[in-house]
């Protein structure tokens, strides 16, 4: 039902290009540090975002042809952004203010972004440098064969979840939490991104509340949204990874958080039911 709707116009294909040269404040060392996180499966999103004030320049070289298999999944994904522009539009207008959409940027491999450079390693991630979503279809197969969440809605889940971190952005919520992060030790700076990344949960839920009300919700579809947000949870993760959990490391939530702020939001479709800093910030 969500491939029924029209198609966003926010969408930034780069998997056409090859080449790119980024000026970076952080240099190599901020690439090297996004890749190890990355590759012992912790989303380094939020490290990068702590590089908003670099510049990127991008070179292109003589297009490489997308491959004709990604363009359907390119359709969807804009149809489900789409449906978050209108629902993001409805719910800030509610509250009198303009909703500001963020671009969805398809990439293969690698490709420089505002916050540094973004790795399909790292998954799909939200950079409030320049207000966009990057995403690489690579991880849509990986969520299927690794992740064992398979399914349009657990692929729709992910774009809603980042979209929940744009949302997070206009609201100052990140900027908030960013400063709070400076100023604790490792610990608390973790449970302040948990927080931060349920709370995004939680907006991908009342975007789901919207897309029901719309029609656009079919039977098993919510199933695979929970799924996702199981799999991607850090219990799940580092036990796959290293056979064992460190709660104090965690920076997403386990999975059993991660589902029930998915289904708060979802339930309620009230963003004032995802306040996951309780004690403020």
């Amino acid at each position: 039902m969500l491939k029924d709707g029209r198609e966003s116009t926010n969408i930034e294909d780069r998997r056409g290009m090859s080449g790119g040269r980024v000026a970076l404040g952080g240099g190599c060392l901020t690439i090297i540090v996004a890749l190890v996180m990355a590759l012992v499966g912790i989303d380094p999103s939020r490290f990068l975002q702590q590089s908003q004030q670099n510049t990127v320049q991008v070179e292109q070289s003589q297009p490489n042809k997308a491959n004709p298999a990604e363009d359907s999944q390119k359709k969807f994904v804009s149809q489900v952004l789409a449906t978050t522009e209108d629902a993001w539009r409805e719910t800030f207008r509610r509250s009198g203010v303009k909703y500001q959409e963020p671009k969805l940027v398809l990439y293969r491999g690698q490709t420089p972004t505002a916050c540094g450079t973004g790795s399909a390693a790292a998954g799909p991630f939200y950079c409030p440098g320049d207000q966009k979503l990057y995403l690489d279809f690579a991880f849509f197969d990986e969520l299927r064969t690794e992740f064992k969440a398979p399914g349009d809605f657990a692929q729709a889940y992910v774009i809603a979840h980042e979209v929940g971190h744009h949302v997070q952005n206009l609201l100052g919520t990140m900027d908030k939490v960013q400063s709070y992060q400076q100023r604790v030790n490792e610990t608390q700076s973790n449970q302040l991104s948990v927080r931060l990344e349920l709370q995004a949960d939680c907006y991908a839920g009342v975007w789901a509340n919207y897309v029901k009300r719309q029609g656009k919700v079919e039977v098993g579809d919510v199933e695979e949204a929970m799924r996702a947000a199981a799999a991607v949870g850090d219990d799940m993760i580092q036990k796959r990874m290293q056979g064992y959990v460190i709660p104090e490391s965690f920076t997403h939530g386990s999975a059993k958080e991660r589902m029930s702020w998915f289904t708060k939001g979802f339930q309620t479709g009230d963003t004032r039911q995802c306040n996951t800093f309780p004690r403020g910030i």
